[in-house]
């Protein structure tokens, strides 16, 4: 038995990320437009009818794009918490979707795949953060999140593949010709997730199953490809964590497909 994982898309454009077993499939948000969606999924040899659900982290435009396309034309599923759903739901052009409604921290099935959402922090109205599991591999997917919390390193502590938000260089940002209240909404306690401080979470919650980490949401202004994988990379070596396989996503185009046969990373 098998699990991939590969990030369709990640950024301030637009977030989607598929888990799939050989039977079926999930998405974490659909923040791209429905024919990108489709045809990234192709690039993977996956096609619609095999996604058996799509779980949605927080109602932002970049999570959410493609959800009412998605669903109206394959009818697929969609999830979220009571919150997203009542923040979603003020838009009248998404009032006709219909939800899979769960609580955070309780977790339901999308086909074959356990999900566990819980909470994190950010500016949304009830964000969370997934815990996906297929037999014993487990996939933690926060891509939203302004500081690391106990919970968070709880969660995803046992994972054997991460998908974690390395959204700025700090210096980078200081110097970006943004305004100064974006600057300290992004630096905040419900912005998002720096380099160092991802850099310093994989290390410190890393173990001798976590084979892949995939740093996600990069800012295309505020950050460099070169730069988050520096951090991580040095972190994790200087905890003796050689093994890991750190990987980018990107805005325009798929990552890496990660593979899982048998518990061991392909």
């Amino acid at each position: 038995m098998s699990i991939r994982i590969c990030i369709l898309a990640s950024g301030s454009s637009g977030n989607c990320t598929y888990i799939g077993t050989p039977e079926n499939g999930m998405l974490v948000d659909a923040g791209l437009s429905a024919r990108r969606t489709v045809a990234c999924l192709a690039e993977i040899g996956v096609t619609p009818d095999q996604v058996r659900g799509i779980c949605v982290s927080h109602e932002h435009s970049d999570h959410i794009h493609g959800l009412r396309v998605l669903q109206k034309r394959f009818g697929i599923p969609l999830y979220a918490n009571a919150g997203t759903v009542d923040a979603l739901e003020r838009n009248p052009e998404l009032r006709a979707l219909q939800w899979n409604i769960f609580t955070t921290g309780h977790p339901f099935r999308v086909g074959d795949l356990h999900v566990e959402p819980f909470s994190v922090p950010h500016d949304a109205y009830d964000p969370v953060g997934f815990i996906v599991q297929h037999d014993a591999v487990r996939v933690g997917v926060v891509t939203d999140m302004g500081m690391v919390t106990g919970l968070i390193r709880e969660r995803l502590r046992t994972c054997h593949v991460l998908v974690v938000e390395a959204n700025h260089d700090e210096r980078l940002l200081q110097d970006a010709e943004r305004p100064w209240s974006l600057k300290q909404r992004i630096l905040g306690r419900q912005g998002h997730l720096s380099n160092q401080h991802a850099a310093e979470l994989v290390a410190e919650i890393a173990h001798p199953e976590l084979r892949h980490v995939f740093l996600a949401h990069l800012s295309e202004d505020c950050n460099k490809g070169e730069l988050a994988l520096q951090a991580a990379s040095l972190a994790l070596e200087k905890r003796g964590h050689r093994h890991v396989r750190v990987s980018l996503t990107y805005p325009d185009r798929i990552s890496d497909v990660c593979v899982w046969e048998m518990m061991s990373k392909v």
